[in-house]
């Protein structure tokens, strides 16, 4: 499909290619229940208010009672599926623009995330196991904060022999210009995110990356910064900047200079400057453009129109996504990204109205 890029002002930029499959995403597809709990429930799980974690035995029955709430929603989720399905979304057409590969159980949940990623438009090639049941995260929403805990399940059975290196699927891997991974995707499988970022970097293609949890920084430090060599855009938010920055001795609590310091951690592809994002909620977010770092202020917002944050990381990383592939300046990726978070916001779960009005 032959796209003709406009910038806000009308003037036309150079013509791209908009091709399916041209962004690609791995990760831990989860199906989402999400519901509004008390402080009590979170006391119950020792659940911090605003955090993600994975499920522990003491975590199982969480997942039973959350089921009994009365009110609970299910969505397609798991942070790079949600990332790659809005910026799906953004694009609109053509169909397809976005992969997505990750394991799921041959069960109801399993079909369910089919279902929905085929809605999303998303080419999903999902990794079909029966030794685990899909993964499941538990949403806990008490007022504008969201505790995650994430049952990672078969998501967790992701098989880079059985899945990532079969011919047919590589071949996907081999189309795409822009990939993106999630953190989360370390604690599953650090040689699968290894050979794709290695691909990227070895044919100037773009890989992203995101600190996605403080715990990923903390407790997956080494599969990370095998990793970080390879990495053109790094995410984050303000709490991953600086439990990353911690970990590994910047001593500095300055986003900024954390951005400036993470930029120049040692990179194997010389003709891309890597980029750092970091969001700060409703603070400005924060990045690199150039040697220098720039602040970007967020779309206001009234706080009463704020239903649920969970997913507003996902949407600005699905959004800056949208435009990157379609190769717009950095300042327009972020543009997009602040949109796409303002949609989200307003809204239970990582889902959205029918069609983006992003101009």
């Amino acid at each position: 499909t032959r796209v003709m890029g406009l910038n806000p002002r009308g003037r036309t930029n150079k013509i791209y290619t908009l091709d399916s499959n041209a962004l690609f995403g791995m990760g831990n597809p989860l199906l989402d229940i999400s519901a509004v709990v008390d402080k009590d429930f979170l006391d119950k799980y020792g659940l911090k208010p605003n955090d993600q974690i994975l499920a522990e035995e003491k975590h199982k029955a969480l997942f039973d009672e959350i089921v009994q709430k009365s009110k609970v929603e299910y969505h397609a989720g798991g942070s790079t599926q949600n990332s790659v399905k809005i910026a799906q979304w953004m694009i609109q057409e053509p169909h397809k623009v976005a992969t997505f590969f990750g394991c799921i159980g041959t069960d109801h949940f399993g079909e369910i995330l089919k279902q929905k990623a085929a809605e999303a438009c998303v080419d999903a090639h999902y990794y079909e196991q029966s030794q685990e049941p899909t993964g499941t995260c538990a949403a806990c929403i008490t007022g504008d904060n969201r505790s995650l805990v994430a049952n990672l399940a078969a998501a967790n059975c992701y098989n880079k022999e059985k899945h990532l290196d079969v011919d047919r699927n590589w071949s996907l891997v081999e189309k795409a210009r822009v990939y993106y991974i999630a953190g989360f995707f370390l604690t599953v499988s650090p040689e699968s995110i290894l050979k794709v970022a290695k691909h990227a970097s070895d044919n100037n293609k773009i890989f992203g990356l995101n600190l996605s949890a403080p715990f990923i920084s903390q407790f997956f430090k080494e599969p990370l910064m095998k990793v970080m060599p390879y990495v053109d855009i790094i995410f984050g938010n303000e709490t991953e900047a600086a439990t990353f920055a911690k970990e590994q001795g910047f001593e500095t609590e300055d986003i900024a200079e954390i951005a400036r310091r993470v930029q120049s951690l040692p990179k194997v592809n010389k003709n891309r400057q890597r980029i750092v994002v970091f969001t700060q909620g409703r603070e400005d977010t924060v990045a690199t453009v150039g040697d220098k770092v720039k602040m970007f202020p967020v779309l206001d917002i009234d706080q009463n129109h704020i239903v649920d944050t969970n997913g507003a990381g996902d949407a600005f990383v699905g959004g800056f996504l949208s435009e990157l592939v379609q190769e717009k300046p950095l300042e327009e990726c972020i543009r997009a990204g602040h949109y796409a978070a303002n949609v989200i916001i307003r809204r239970v779960g990582c889902t959205f109205p029918e069609k983006p009005d992003f101009q």
